[in-house]
């Protein structure tokens, strides 16, 4: 029953990276944290493993149909590799496995990993529910925002290797304001930066802890196939549309976690 909950959350993951460029970690995580039983610390591994391969897919399709601004995924993407590095090679380690402790309560780095990737989701779905478009007034405001891009793609890439998240739920915002693309060319977009983060950050992390490859594999078939049918479907639905729905599921998804840490 849990092998079938597993199969069932890797093709919603796939779906969610398809249709909207992001949820593929977000929802990877607590997958394999509350359902495939992993370790959390485990499972930020293996969610870029998942979905490094699964945007790989979805964005060479994305790429096929001239739905992708590699100018713009360089630009974004480059600081965020240094990012994810600063993030795997400097902080992570520097975090105890215990950071604080009473006679009442225990902060670990796995509860602390889960409570900021459940404050993340929040702040991130109020985002996505209240997004609307902006006008690019004049030149000078177009290179403001290109400065600002590059320095989100850093911040993204810190998070990418702290949390182990692909980031999409903030790169297809950031490529809508700031870089000014349509809606499904951000998307289109982000799931190859969402690639090279996650492919980075596993080659730098998955030594550290056991990787269970059969899963692993299978997880990641389940959302190939997901991503496959998500951008399929992109294709037929309004982008903002999907958009509201995603930023809906975000916000429960992220009271679940809140409640499973607080309840454990």
């Amino acid at each position: 029953m849990r092998e079938i909950a597993c199969y069932c959350a890797s093709l919603i993951i796939g779906l969610s990276l398809g249709m909207i460029g992001a949820g593929g970690s977000i929802l990877t995580i607590p997958a394999f944290v509350y359902i495939a039983r992993t370790d959390p610390g485990a499972a930020t591994v293996y969610s870029m493993f998942v979905v490094g391969l699964s945007s790989l897919v979805g964005g060479i399709r994305a790429h096929a149909k001239k739905l992708v601004d590699l100018k713009v995924v360089a630009l974004f993407g480059t600081p965020s590799v240094i990012g994810v590095f600063i993030s795997r090679r400097l902080i992570f380690p520097a975090i105890p496995d215990i950071i604080f402790s009473t006679p009442g309560f225990i902060l670990s780095k796995n509860l602390l990993l889960m409570g900021s990737l459940a404050i993340i989701m929040l702040f991130a779905s109020v985002k996505l529910l209240r997004m609307q478009p902006v006008i690019i007034s004049n030149n000078s405001d177009r290179e403001v925002k290109r400065g600002m891009l590059t320095v989100q793609g850093l911040f993204v890439g810190m998070l990418t290797g702290l949390i182990g998240i692909g980031g999409g739920f903030l790169i297809v915002p950031a490529l809508f304001f700031l870089a000014r693309l349509p809606m499904k060319v951000a998307i289109g977009s982000a799931l190859l930066i969402i690639t090279i983060n996650a492919t980075f950050s596993f080659l730098t992390s998955f030594t550290t802890v056991p990787i269970d490859w059969s899963l692993l594999i299978k997880f990641t078939a389940g959302a190939a196939i997901g991503i496959l049918i998500g951008t399929k479907i992109s294709e037929k639905i309004s982008g903002n549309y999907l958009k509201k729905i995603f930023g809906c599921f975000l916000l429960l998804v992220s009271f679940f976690i809140f409640y499973k840490v607080i309840h454990p």
